[in-house]
């Protein structure tokens, strides 16, 4: 039986935003390029979203409303530093979809644009020990998929023993999920919108199920 890494939140960052909570998922998973029914899926559901949705409101739904807030509290500009589930909700308000990427990130993107979560997703077998969510150091190194170089001072931030690999802005190169990726884990993050939490990770218990083959499931919510 695999057993899921240990996750834990410090105290730091839940006395800052103590509605904290993490909807974690660890998977064996097989990975694809192209997966024309989950896209066929997506493209459905993005064509529903993109009929109600407002790029003026988008900072108005409570998911990200109390993700932007806990931005705020741990000393971190939301409209410089964009939450991964703002960026890519108003790629779909723009008219501009998802990327495509692999089955394995693609169905990670439709739960967090259909609830408004970010959600961290990474290799496990490139995790180094426990994993810690705290808060980004000032110069703390950090190299962000697509971004290179990450100021992540003040952002929440997963760690485990070799440093930081983890924000809800981007996830990191050394733990990015690659057609290498064989145990994939996935970390939704309320930070205590009032939202549907556990609907959210079903939601991707049933993708990862549906499109990428999943196997040998542990979910894990910590508080």
């Amino acid at each position: 039986m695999t057993i899921m890494k240990q996750i834990s939140i410090e105290p730091v960052i839940k006395e800052l935003v103590p509605g904290l909570c993490l909807y974690c998922i660890s998977s064996d998973v097989k990975w694809s390029d192209d997966n024309p029914e989950l896209w066929a899926e997506i493209d459905r559901q993005l064509t529903v979203l993109a009929e109600k949705l407002n790029i003026e409101d988008i900072s108005k739904i409570p998911t990200i409303s109390a993700s932007r807030k806990a931005y705020k509290a741990c000393g971190k500009d939301p409209a410089r530093y964009r939450l991964s589930a703002e960026a890519l909700l108003r790629r779909v308000a723009n008219g501009k979809g998802l990327y495509r990427i692999s089955n394995v990130v693609d169905q990670l993107n439709l739960v967090s644009v259909t609830s408004g979560f970010s959600i961290g997703g990474y290799d496990e077998e490139q995790i180094v020990g426990n994993i810690h969510l705290g808060i980004g150091a000032k110069d703390e190194p950090y190299q962000g998929i697509g971004r290179g170089e990450l100021n992540i001072a003040g952002l929440p931030v997963f760690r485990d023993d070799l440093g930081a690999f983890g924000t809800p802005t981007s996830d990191s190169e050394r733990t990015s999920v690659s057609e290498k990726t064989h145990r994939f884990l996935m970390i939704i993050i309320d930070f205590g919108g009032q939202g549907e939490l556990e609907n959210a990770g079903a939601m991707a218990v049933g993708l990862l199920k549906k499109y990428c083959h999943a196997q040998h499931i542990n979910v894990q919510i910590i508080k």
